[in-house]
């Protein structure tokens, strides 16, 4: 396990939805993709030792831009839209595929991704076709599932495998991670800094 790094600043930079809006700053950043109600926004609080930084809802699909943290002016988190909540407009959805892949298919400073996904439940065909589309274009990613303290201990070897088999990587090249008690902070930093401390 490695020390997690100590976030001395953590600010919000900006949100855009296309490469004119993105900051120009050249510092290597970590985008975070996952389903709307998937604890996305908890994630990355947690991991940075903030509360309120990134707004969590009640409402799956709020977050319909890509916004932009600085942390300890070195690095960035990119907070990706949430995909999949059929109650978001269609016309909402249709952006999301473009928008997401414009930046992940151009952006030079993305240095990885995070793929959350829920632990009590198999990878979603939503889940499975970004995974995949990120595996054929070459991306670093890393996939976490979320939610770790809601299933039974005896049960999340069984459901991490089943994931691994559906993703097609090994059981331990997957992070479980709980928000509330904080399980995977270490493991999930330790993919991270490789990503992080090294020119994007």
């Amino acid at each position: 396990m490695c020390a997690v790094p100590v976030i001395r600043s953590a600010e919000y930079v900006t949100s855009a939805v296309a490469p004119q809006g993105y900051p120009q700053e050249g510092l290597p950043e970590v985008a975070f993709a996952g389903r709307s109600n998937v604890g996305k926004s908890s994630l990355i609080n947690i991991l940075l030792g903030r509360k309120k930084l990134v707004r969590t809802s009640a409402t799956p699909g709020r977050t319909q831009t890509l916004n932009f943290f600085r942390i300890n002016d070195a690095f960035v988190f990119v907070d990706l839209p949430g995909y999949g909540y059929a109650k978001v407009p269609p016309e909402i959805r249709k952006q999301w595929g473009p928008m997401v892949e414009q930046y992940l298919t151009t952006r030079r400073e993305l240095a990885g991704l995070v793929h959350i996904m829920d632990l009590r439940h198999p990878p979603t065909a939503d889940d499975l076709q970004l995974w995949n589309w990120l595996q054929s274009h070459g991306l670093h990613a890393v996939p976490v599932l979320t939610k770790a303290d809601k299933v039974p201990r005896s049960k999340r070897l069984p459901h991490a495998q089943a994931a691994s088999r559906l993703l097609g990587v090994a059981v331990t090249d997957i992070v479980l991670f709980s928000a509330t008690t904080r399980e995977g902070v270490e493991a999930l930093w330790a993919r991270l800094l490789p990503w992080i401390q090294q020119p994007a």
